[in-house]
């Protein structure tokens, strides 16, 4: 599709492979009253733009139209628009705004409570099982009624399709840039079938007791049907998206804004959006998220930094903040060429950071980690070696490997200045540079956009472009057993693309870990997570910081937003009152 708008053509992202219409600045209309005063439905207003009637632009300006629409603005940490054709690039706050958003996935979190961890609970599958006799055979029951955007059922065809898309290279409809997002989720899954309209049956390579952490709340469902209207163009399908979700992405500008509107026929009411809609707005730098809340150009901002929460406070703005499976930590190399092969090195580093006084200059808005989970997670397990601040300790350590303040071992870290779930990364890597040269280890710092920090993550340490590198500074989730524990001991030809960055390789922990896989109790599951956890913490496979408390600035107009202790949030319970 190539829309010209009012003469101007429209705009391609390459890194997104997504076209979108580019922004005129001025708002479309019919005899001076509003495309939304007017009440037009989604596909009315895309077939006036084919039409070349005009701009779309809502105000951004306001969230509380005269009209009385309402529209929810939000300022990301990322520098782009994630991408919109089903499993969404930049990495956790993608998948917060975009995949959860415009599409559903077969299992969902309930983010409807503050006061505990996030639990598993149905979506597009109404229920799921596993084989008694055959471990590595699951079956998915789907929801009867769902429809996608464009008015098409949702059916266990679709679920297959989609399948098709991330994993099968020769169907027409793969498409590289969503299989790359969605790799880490599919890779257990052996072969997949529909049973029948409302069965789906996934057949795992080997017994995997946390599949429902990847397939089911991971992979998210494109409309084969727009697809094939589309002319089967992933390019055009990223502009006029379908899938089955509470919103409809409405307006596309590549680096600018994402406009999506309230899906007026979501299978779920309990989640019907409370507002009209919502601009996604893509702000990597601080400051001018802040600016951009205070001056009332935005409702709610990601990552609001510690020293605006005092303005933000007394502007009568509310901060929100609670704990979450997040840890900001150095994946560090374990290759043979690298200072931190050598666990002395590893654990000094590790008992060289003032986590304490970290967590204070973040203004408390960080708790200090001794690990990957909190101490308090069903995960922690008992580990011997204890992650503090112990200088002292460190020195002796760095001595035994031949190393002090007169011969510091110098180490290469590559970070990002924003990006999901990566905090303050620049004042706070600043912060542990001087605890580190304190004791004897001469950090250098290499900056790098949050695009190719994932890239770099994904490709590994002994990838090219990492070359030289001795750690990373990626902030990692810790919600999914594979993803944040398991899957950082697969090596060698196991390693999966994403996990295990240094390559870390032990025995011990590839025993512990296939044990986590073959336990479907949850309970007894958790304990071997923490068995895994304890090994891991103890061989100091990384330099654990700090567990961000997730702070979000909410202008005072922004009423009903819970805090969910997850990565993903529902914002569809957000009311704009003024």
């Amino acid at each position: 599709m190539s829309l010209n708008i009012q003469g101007e053509p429209a705009m391609t992202s390459d890194r997104h492979t997504q076209s979108a219409i580019l922004d005129s600045g001025e708002a479309f209309s019919i005899d001076g009253t509003s495309a939304f005063e007017a009440g037009l439905e989604r596909r009315t207003l895309l077939k006036l733009l084919l039409a070349g009637g005009g701009a779309l632009a809502w105000p951004i300006g306001i969230g509380h139209a005269q009209n009385g629409t309402t529209t929810l603005r939000i300022a990301m940490t990322l520098s782009d628009i994630p991408v919109t054709t089903g499993q969404a690039s930049g990495g956790a706050e993608g998948g917060r705004f975009l995949n959860r958003s415009v599409y559903n996935a077969m299992v969902d979190w309930d983010l409807s409570r503050a006061d505990r961890p996030s639990s598993l609970i149905p979506g597009l599958a109404e229920s799921w099982s596993v084989d008694s006799k055959d471990r590595n055979l699951w079956t998915f029951r789907l929801r009867r009624g769902v429809k996608f955007h464009d008015g098409s059922p949702f059916t266990a065809h679709d679920v297959v399709w989609n399948f098709d898309k991330l994993t099968k290279t020769d169907s027409p409809q793969y498409d590289r840039l969503q299989a790359r997002n969605a790799a880490n989720w599919m890779v257990s899954v052996d072969s997949y079938r529909a049973v029948d309209d409302y069965t789906v049956e996934v057949r795992t390579k080997k017994p995997n007791g946390t599949l429902l952490y990847e397939v089911g709340v991971n992979v998210f469902y494109s409309s084969p049907r727009q697809w094939e209207t589309l002319g089967r163009d992933w390019q055009k399908f990223a502009s006029e998206p379908s899938g089955t979700g509470p919103y409809e992405l409405v307006r596309l500008v590549p680096r600018n804004r994402a406009e999506l509107v309230r899906n007026p026929d979501y299978w779920n009411k309990d989640m019907m959006p409370k507002h009209d809609r919502m601009v996604l707005r893509p702000m990597p730098d601080a400051n001018t998220r802040v600016s951009a809340l205070l001056s009332g150009q935005v409702d709610l901002v990601e990552a609001l930094p510690p020293d605006a929460v005092p303005r933000v406070k007394a502007a009568g703005m509310r901060v929100s903040t609670n704990v979450y499976p997040h840890i900001w930590p150095y994946m560090v190399s374990h290759l043979p060429s690298s200072p931190f092969s050598d666990i002395r090195i590893r654990k000094a580093a590790n008992l060289a950071i003032d986590r304490e006084n970290l967590a204070k200059f973040l203004g408390g808005l960080a708790t200090p980690a001794q690990g990957f989970v909190t101490p308090n997670h069903p995960w922690f397990g008992k580990p011997s070696f204890k992650v503090g601040y112990d200088p002292d300790a460190a020195r002796k350590l760095l001595g035994e490997a031949g190393f002090g303040k007169n011969n510091p071992v110098k180490i290469k870290v590559t970070m990002s200045a924003a990006g999901s779930g990566q905090m303050q990364p620049l004042p706070m890597n600043e912060f542990i540079q001087e605890n580190f040269r304190d004791v004897g280890i001469d950090m250098s710092l290499e900056t790098v956009d949050w695009e190719a920090l994932r890239s770099r993550r994904l490709a590994g340490v002994e990838a090219d472009l990492n070359k030289g590198v001795d750690a990373i500074n990626y902030a990692y989730s810790i919600q999914y057993p594979v993803f944040g524990l398991i899957g950082q001991t697969y090596h060698g030809q196991n390693r999966v693309k994403g996990y295990n960055w240094g390559h870390f390789a032990d025995a011990k922990a590839d025993q512990l870990a296939r044990a986590c896989l073959d336990e479907f109790d949850a309970d007894e599951q958790d304990r071997r997570l923490g068995e895994l956890h304890s090994y891991l913490v103890d061989q100091a496979v990384w330099i654990w910081v700090v567990h961000d408390m997730n702070p979000r600035g909410l202008a005072s107009h922004v009423k009903g937003f819970v805090q969910a202790q997850n990565w993903f949030q529902d914002f569809t319970r957000i009311r704009i009152e003024k």
